[in-house]
């Protein structure tokens, strides 16, 4: 016992500040899942330190490890999970890694939080927002109810969601996604917690509203002194806000460092491949005077909305497109740009007739679509295809990739018989570069990069002449953006397609598109070539959202 004691040497003064100065030190974090048939090693070896006041972020691909690495510290793995023996997570001079869930109950919401990636999914839908910030304060402080709302309204005002008195009144579906966020941010510093864990907080928001997310947090993280883990794949967000970067891919740190030091000076090659993955290159160019595609003239779309009790309930009307005028010609992509609830997509819907007009005219290839009903408008559903936004929720997860494809050629007569119908559905797989081999298997079975060239082959298998892509690729890491971005650009040359191209992100409209239509508030605000529009514009709104894309952090 003497012996030890001898041996414990006293930490020098540098040491002594540098050990004051530490949030979390992780050691040799290792997490393996239990699957069918085996097991998969999701993280395997990471490390780093995080010092009060700094920002690291952890950056890496779709299946790098990040995420599982933030739910490794915060102990919210499933079961199926085993954190490797070997793991150490200190912080406070404990070892967070092998606390009791009692334990750590008292540390999460508390010293230690964290922010997902979709506040709809976190906040409970049941609840209203006071009730749920009210509940993460009285769960951790000695607080009456009624102090408890007191609180919740000035952490609203905090985060500056406009009428917060009215707001912690409301539920979850009643805000706006920045505003949601807003929620989960309160609800992140309710305890003015020592470390903040923010797991793509903004991928699915507009441009403008990330940036103002972002500064919200820096600002936070200021003034109450707190370290901050922040996880994405957007490398201009990271060069803006991070202190520290740690690059991950299949569940190892492949290059940490200084974030500029890493910027302009990458040292592994995986580094320099995801750096090289920023939306790049031009539209393929238009030569010729190319017929037009699709016009629309004067469109108009106004949805009834209710408001007030179930008796004494009042209507009026919502002007979500408001006598919009465009034309594409073949070949061309045209982008359409704005926040939410410009009615970007309410436009492109209208100009399908997904949705119905109250008004204005829609050509396509010269045929009036319009006045068309339902059975009117079968013939041109083959030649006009659409891509949503999110390829998981939009391909049947019950049905084979072959039955997916398929499916649209059965319903439209295409094919000879069964055989053609086959080679069509494995040549749309090559075309959208997957294998043809993958008929039997199904969605779940693939990456998010790959659901989206699914979605994809499924459009380009009825041979269409235009494709509606609604944010086809807003949630795809930035490598799997730029691949889908060259596919799109091949498809277009091969065949002759038109997209119109609705997006919030002007890095992938500036690679894509020719010229680019801006929307607020249901008009048309500024219109013109991509190049024009998005390095000269004329308004201050598209001013706004260009700074917000290219320029986050000012």
């Amino acid at each position: 016992m003497l012996w030890g004691m001898a041996c414990v040497m006293p930490l020098t003064p540098i040491e002594a500040a540098m050990t004051d100065d530490l949030a979390i030190e992780a050691r040799n974090i290792g997490v393996t899942f239990k699957v069918d048939g085996g097991q998969i090693q999701a993280v395997k070896d990471v490390s780093f330190t995080l010092r009060k006041g700094q920002t690291i972020a952890l950056v890496g691909e779709s299946g790098s490890g990040k995420s599982v690495t933030a739910r490794a510290i915060m102990k919210l793995l499933t079961k199926r999970a085993r954190v490797s023996d070997k793991t150490e997570i200190l912080y406070a001079g404990r070892d967070m890694a092998h606390l009791s869930d009692r334990e750590m109950r008292k540390l999460r919401g508390n010293r230690l939080t964290m922010i997902f990636q979709e506040p709809m999914s976190s906040l409970n839908p049941v609840y209203t927002i006071g009730a749920q910030l009210a509940e993460v304060l009285r769960i951790h402080q000695t607080i009456s109810r009624a102090d408890a709302m007191k609180r919740a309204v000035e952490l609203l005002a905090e985060v500056q969601i406009p009428d917060p008195e009215a707001r912690v009144q409301q539920y979850p579906h009643q805000l706006s996604g920045g505003q949601r966020q807003r929620v989960m941010i309160a609800m992140a510093l309710a305890n003015n917690p020592d470390v903040l864990i923010a797991d793509e907080p903004t991928t699915a928001l507009d441009v403008t509203v990330q940036a103002e997310i972002l500064n919200l947090i820096k600002t936070l993280k200021t003034r109450n002194g707190m370290a901050v883990i922040l996880i994405t794949h957007d490398l201009t967000v990271v060069r803006q806000f991070a202190d520290h970067v740690y690059v991950m891919q299949h569940g190892l740190v492949r290059e940490e460092g200084p974030t500029e030091q890493v910027f302009t000076n990458p040292q592994h090659p995986y580094t320099r491949r995801l750096l090289g993955s920023e939306p790049k290159g031009h539209a393929n160019e238009l030569t010729g005077s190319p017929e037009t595609v699709l016009e629309g003239r004067n469109v108009r779309v106004t949805y009834s909305l209710r408001k007030g009790g179930a008796f004494r309930g009042t209507y009026h009307d919502l002007q979500a497109v408001d006598g919009l005028s465009l034309n594409l010609k073949r070949g061309e992509t045209l982008g359409l740009v704005g926040e939410s609830g410009s009615g970007k997509t309410t436009f492109g819907q209208a100009l399908m007739r997904l949705n119905k007009l109250t008004g204005g005219e829609v050509d396509f290839l010269g045929h009036r679509l319009d006045g068309l009903d339902r059975a009117g408008m079968k013939p041109y559903r083959q030649r006009m295809q659409i891509v949503f936004q999110d390829p998981f929720s939009s391909l049947n997860p019950r049905m084979s990739v072959r039955q997916i494809i398929e499916e649209g050629l059965i319903v439209n007569g295409i094919g000879r018989d069964r055989t053609d119908r086959v080679d069509r559905v494995r040549q749309a797989l090559r075309d959208a570069g997957l294998p043809d081999t993958i008929l039997s298997r199904f969605p779940h079975e693939f990456s998010g990069g790959q659901r989206q060239r699914l979605a994809i082959a499924r459009a380009v298998a009825l041979e269409p002449e235009f494709i509606l892509l609604d944010e086809p690729t807003s949630a795809l890491d930035l490598s799997v953006q730029a691949q889908i971005i060259d596919l799109l650009r091949k498809l277009q040359r091969d065949k002759g397609l038109s997209y119109l191209f609705i997006s919030h992100d002007l890095k992938v409209v500036r690679a894509l598109c020719h010229r680019v239509v801006v929307m607020q508030n249901g008009k048309i605000v500024e219109q013109g070539p991509v190049a024009e529009v998005l390095e000269n514009p004329s308004t201050d709104y598209t001013r706004r959202l260009v700074r917000a894309a290219f320029e986050i952090a000012t």
